[in-house]
């Protein structure tokens, strides 16, 4: 009997166990489904990396990819009767709206078995536990469990695993995959998420320990969207990473951060918006006139801080920030500009092509205090000195920040400010200080 493969976080073939047990089953629809609630919730960049995800897949499959729009629990069932499918195959969604449509789905299936097969991680969320059960609130132990637990090699799977339903016979309303237009830094689908990943095994995973949290140089895999989105799965990553190299074990480390962060999502769902650490509700944050007029200054790189400021322009300009940039333009905005969390995470998720609600909310939160570990609620970024460490010649600086070409010293730590580019809008120093008080003034719990 034919079965359908419902794709979603997993648009690629190889590696692909879902397609595997998908086609035990006989002849194999694919299909995805645009979502018009998640599509409505996407940034521009993210629905044009799902777009291009969607056209090289069913280039792949010769052009028999089904792309149609609606509600899944409404269109599944509906093509899954014309097929007359004998199950439903899907890689496992964790995340709190995956898990709410899937069992919608799965009600609406009735008779019709949704069969879970694998999972956008490593080590999917709930496998990794103490002794008694309990899932960890701090990652360091939850890394020493997480490799204990393991994972499997990757699933051999590609074009060639099934027989393919055209699905040009079918009496299904079709739809474009998205395309908004954007123009993205980073190619989409499985073929060049493979080709990137062995351009960064052959030349910069050997320096990724001491080149990852340098803003000014290329040495990040620059798999995140891919792995949002899977083009490509973690285990093809791992799969090629010799842990006795210090550049691996720090991939593989960033590997456990991503499965850690989904783990504590699906245990704690509440977290996507409110803070994990409950303790923290009653920070005081401001509001007013003043207060958007910050937001907008950080939003659009014009906060007089050059290491921000790059760093905000990049996320405007490309849908990327590096990683270490991220943390500093967080703790920014939360502990200099006291404005809450949340309204950072928004504006990433809007921005990045890789927005990952458990990796960008979860981030935000260990910047902000409130999640997961030993809260560092009284660690404070100095953005200058970040800049210093992690962009020391200012090349970063110089190339998002143009009004800072020409400067001397585009960390701007003596000498006049170029015409043109803003003075600070706080003072640093006084608002660690402000926000020192604030933490100290409420009692956080976990």
């Amino acid at each position: 009997m034919p079965a359908l493969l419902w794709f979603r976080r997993d648009l690629r073939l190889n590696d692909h166990p879902a397609l595997g047990a998908a086609a035990r089953d006989g002849d194999v629809l694919a299909c995805f489904v645009l979502d018009p609630r998640l599509e409505a919730s996407s940034g521009r960049r993210r629905l044009q990396f799902l777009g291009d995800s969607l056209r090289r897949l069913n280039d792949d499959l010769d052009g028999r990819l089904l792309v149609t729009r609606g509600r899944p629990e409404e269109r599944i069932p509906r093509i899954a009767a014309q097929i007359g499918a004998s199950a439903v195959h899907i890689s496992r969604d964790f995340a709190p709206y995956g898990t709410r449509r899937d069992e919608k789905v799965g009600a609406a299936l009735g008779s019709v078995p949704l069969v879970e097969t694998g999972s956008p991680y490593l080590v999917s969320p709930g496998r990794v536990t103490k002794r008694d059960g309990s899932p960890y609130r701090v990652f360091t132990p939850f890394l020493r469990q997480w490799h204990d637990v393991g994972w499997r090699a990757p699933a051999k799977t590609g074009a060639e695993s099934a027989r393919w339903i055209d699905p040009a016979r079918l009496p299904v309303e079709w739809c474009e995959p998205p395309d908004p237009g954007v123009t993205l830094d980073v190619t989409a689908g499985e073929a060049a998420a493979l080709g990137a990943w062995k351009s960064f095994v052959d030349g910069e995973l050997h320096r990724y320990a001491e080149d990852r949290n340098r803003a000014d140089r290329s040495g990040t895999s620059r798999m995140s969207a891919h792995l949002k989105f899977g083009t490509i799965h973690p285990r093809t990553l791992a799969a090629g990473l010799d842990p006795r190299d210090p550049g691996a074990r720090a991939y593989l480390r960033e590997l456990a951060f991503r499965d850690f962060y989904a783990d504590v999502l699906h245990r704690w769902p509440a977290s996507a918006w409110r803070n994990w650490n409950a303790g923290f509700d009653a920070i005081q944050t401001d509001t007013g006139v003043l207060a958007e007029r910050r937001f907008d200054a950080w939003k659009a790189g014009q906060t007089g801080y050059p290491f921000v400021d790059a760093g905000m322009r990049q996320l405007r300009e490309t849908g990327f920030l590096h990683n270490r940039v991220r943390m500093v333009v967080a703790s920014f905005l939360v502990k200099d500009l006291h404005l809450p969390w949340q309204r950072g995470a928004g504006w990433f998720l809007d921005q990045l092509v890789d927005g990952d609600i458990a990796n960008n909310q979860h981030g935000w939160q260990w910047c902000a205090g409130c999640g997961t570990d030993a809260a560092p609620y009284f660690r404070v970024f100095n953005p200058t000195a970040q800049g210093e460490k992690f962009d020391p010649s200012g090349d970063y600086i110089r190339r998002w920040v143009p009004e800072l070409r020409a400067a001397d010293d585009p960390h701007l730590r003596e000498g006049q400010r170029p015409h043109g580019y803003p003075a600070p809008i706080v003072d640093h120093g006084a608002e660690r200080t402000e926000a020192l008080r604030r933490y100290q003034a409420v009692s956080p719990s976990s």
